[in-house]
């Protein structure tokens, strides 16, 4: 007789495989597995199976559950509901180490779109090998057992409905447009575009306006060169390697994405990088990953955002290293993400790992609540690929795809960005075009040919241009 712990294993349609590759992996290590199910791919619904895992725990049946869906947090969600269950979603070695040691978590929820079986069965052995035993942690997690609801509460929902109702109506007219008024503040729309709240009152009309920027900023009086830039619909420039930021007119600064991606960027670089982000009020600043913790360092408090790289310039990574690449850098402040596809696979025909690829960093994205920004390398691929790689990107719910690193064999044209956009076409995902764009000329070309963003020189050239007219009246 085994003395390893019974392990209650459930899983959706989504999760299924994964769950039958941990499965076979227990009972190979001598471990008693109670199936909760599902057992196949046919769609069911996560919480049913998250709930019988969590049961067999809350009731002593199973030592430990392990619960596996899409992304793990629905899972997480619904066990925790049970009395008794502390279930922890993990991602990887540390948090599934963290979960137990520090936690005392007893239910392990795994997302199968964001890793594969080698970390999955590495996570689940960490969990179901790990102790919680100092002091302080236990009297933490009493502390957590504590915030549960006592037995016999009663409470219904149509109870709590009740209360809810009567609590709306209670609130005034005025309440009600000061939450609508804040409400439109911190709506986004899938692009990225913040939605900016009309007044009550007053004479001022964004629709009467000479000019509507698309990243969240409302100006009536542009510079002319930008003016042929908006009036196609583009929505964010790129100034790359930190030049040419002195003199750049308030209302361009919005809607430029200041950045250095250069290998030998110093720390003295990053920071005159965000201070003059901050000074001018770029949109972005577009960094390596490593960077990221002292870029929102230096922007805490700023409304300039942090955007990082990842899987840069190759595209190579695992998943799941994209994937805990994306999270850490959401944790340590990004606020956009682009990625760089697997060129190779993609060649290689193999649409399943590149699926699997921009999907692990999308989903990372959306659980983070940032932009996610496809990179697929147009240069290295026919048409026939680029298609495959924007459809793709499509699927896995990606805001934006992107032509170019700025680091392959040249940069954007504007029939890869004509052919990009017609593949995403009324999907709300947009399209940037990157490297190699010189010219005002350029960048107009790529506009006309459906980039809503555009990078590399393109920001130099303007804030050049810019220099040399006068604001419009």
């Amino acid at each position: 007789m085994s003395n390893n712990p019974i392990i209650a294993l459930g899983a959706d349609h989504g999760g299924y495989p994964l769950k039958e590759a941990i499965k076979t992996f227990l009972q190979k290590d001598g471990y008693e597995v109670i199936d909760c199910g599902t057992n196949s791919t046919k769609a069911v619904d996560y919480p049913v199976f998250a709930a019988k895992v969590a049961q067999k725990v809350a009731r002593g049946t199973a030592r430990f559950g392990v619960i596996v869906d899409g992304a793990g947090i629905g899972s997480s969600m619904a066990a925790n509901k049970i009395p008794g269950v502390r279930a922890a979603l993990c991602y990887d070695l540390s948090s599934a180490n963290n979960a137990r040691e520090h936690n005392d978590a007893n239910v392990l929820t795994l997302g199968s779109g964001l890793i594969g079986v080698t970390l999955a069965t590495q996570i689940v052995q960490k969990f179901i090998t790990t102790e919680c035993t100092a002091e302080r942690h236990l009297k933490r997690v009493r502390m957590i057992d504590d915030l549960q609801p006592p037995e016999g509460n009663t409470e219904t929902m149509e109870t709590m409905t009740k209360t809810k109702d009567q609590s709306l109506t209670a609130l005034s007219d005025q309440d009600i447009l000061k939450i609508a008024e804040r409400v439109g503040q911190l709506v986004q729309t899938s692009s990225g575009t913040t939605i900016e709240p009309q007044p009550a009152t007053g004479d001022h009309n964004h629709q009467d306006s000479d000019m509507v920027c698309h990243c969240g900023v409302c100006v009536e009086r542009e510079p002319d060169t930008y003016r042929k830039f908006m009036d196609f619909g583009v929505e964010r420039l790129g100034l790359h390697d930190g030049t040419g930021a002195a003199s750049v007119p308030e209302d361009i600064a919005r809607c430029i994405d200041h950045t250095v991606l250069k290998p030998d960027a110093t720390v003295d670089d990053i920071k005159t990088l965000c201070a003059e982000a901050d000074e001018f009020q770029f949109a972005t600043v577009c960094i390596s990953p490593s960077y990221v913790p002292l870029a929102a360092k230096e922007l805490a408090g700023s409304k300039v955002k942090v955007c990082t790289v990842v899987g840069f310039p190759s595209g190579v990574h695992h998943p799941e290293i994209k994937a805990m690449e994306t999270r850490r850098a959401i944790r340590d402040g990004a606020k956009e993400i682009d990625m760089v596809i697997n060129v190779g696979a993609l060649k290689s025909g193999n649409d399943e790992l590149v699926y699997r690829d921009i999907r692990a960093v999308c989903e990372a994205c959306e659980d983070g609540g940032v932009i996610s920004k496809v990179i697929i390398e147009a240069a290295l691929l026919t048409d026939d690929e680029k298609v495959r790689a924007c459809t793709l990107a499509k699927k896995a719910r990606a805001d934006f795809v992107k032509t170019s690193t700025g680091f392959g064999p040249h940069g954007a044209t504007a029939a890869d960005v004509a052919l990009m956009s017609k593949t995403v076409a009324n999907t709300g995902i947009g399209v940037k075009a990157a490297g190699g764009i010189r010219s005002l000329e350029d960048a107009q070309n790529m506009i006309k040919a459906g980039a809503t963003r555009i990078g590399a020189s393109a920001g130099i050239a303007i804030m050049k241009k810019a220099r040399s007219i006068t604001v419009s009246n």
